[in-house]
């Protein structure tokens, strides 16, 4: 299926990983076209709304959701961010710090450090990325507040403890898929189709899970019904409703 949304391929480069958001081993990065699709098709799902707060529980890097907040500032109140993974979690925190003035202002000048020092072009440029990111920021709204916490994104114990208070309308992620990453916690056996139900137990009714798997379908199994779907390229995505997301029987006893 064609782009729907994101019919315009644009420039992305200053937000590819590794240049100025962060990147690390293991921790592959999204395609940013694909990310603003999801995004924007989730949107069109929720209906009428104002700026929304967005949640990934398979956060990773954080890339997705500091990706989707520098696209979609105007957009976007607010990113929350888990994983069960310290280490990953310790590096989404650095990419949605970059979310902020300051943040994009440090790294900017750590970026300009470097192709001092050693005197490399892409240092510079680099730089001078993470300085246009900064004044974009600005202009599109401002700084974009921001957590990031280690959760199991099959204990809806641990879900609900992240958000705090908090109703993100739109969950967005990549799932793992066994070629960098895998399923951990304590019922990983169950999948993407566990993740989802722990994590649609702690949404409101409305809120709209929109997720991305390599293949010609996102594994949901025979209980789990998406509102809509589409693939482009090498992954597939799934919309669902929480409302609609029946509860295991573990979680309809907590």
């Amino acid at each position: 299926m064609a782009y729907r949304f994101e019919t315009v391929g644009r420039n992305y480069a200053d937000l590819a990983s590794g240049s100025v958001l962060h990147s690390a081993p293991g921790h592959p990065a999204f395609p940013v076209r694909l990310a603003s699709e999801m995004f924007l098709r989730g949107l069109a799902a929720l209906g009428p709304h104002g700026p929304v707060t967005i949640w990934d529980p398979c956060c990773g890097s954080g890339y997705l959701s500091t990706v989707l907040a520098f696209l979609h500032r105007r957009k976007v109140s607010e990113v929350i961010a888990s994983d069960i993974d310290d280490g990953a979690v310790a590096l989404a925190r650095r990419n949605l710090t970059l979310l902020t003035q300051a943040g994009l202002s440090a790294r900017e000048a750590d970026l300009a450090e470097l192709a001092a020092r050693y005197g490399k072009s892409s240092h510079e440029e680099a730089a001078e990325a993470a300085d246009r990111l900064r004044r974009r920021l600005a202009d599109d709204g401002g700084d974009v507040s921001s957590v990031a916490q280690v959760a199991d994104a099959f204990d809806p114990t641990q879900l609900g403890a992240v958000l705090d208070g908090r109703t993100p309308r739109i969950v967005i992620t990549d799932v793992p898929y066994g070629e960098q990453t895998e399923w951990h916690g304590t019922n990983a056996e169950s999948g993407t189709a566990g993740m989802v139900r722990a994590v649609a137990s702690v949404l409101p009714a409305d809120g709209v899970i929109v997720i991305a798997a390599r293949g010609r379908r996102v594994p949901l199994g025979d209980d789990v019904r998406p509102i809509h779907k589409f693939k482009i390229g090498t992954r597939a995505v799934a919309l669902l409703k929480a409302g609609q997301i029946e509860k295991s029987p573990v979680q309809r006893q907590l």
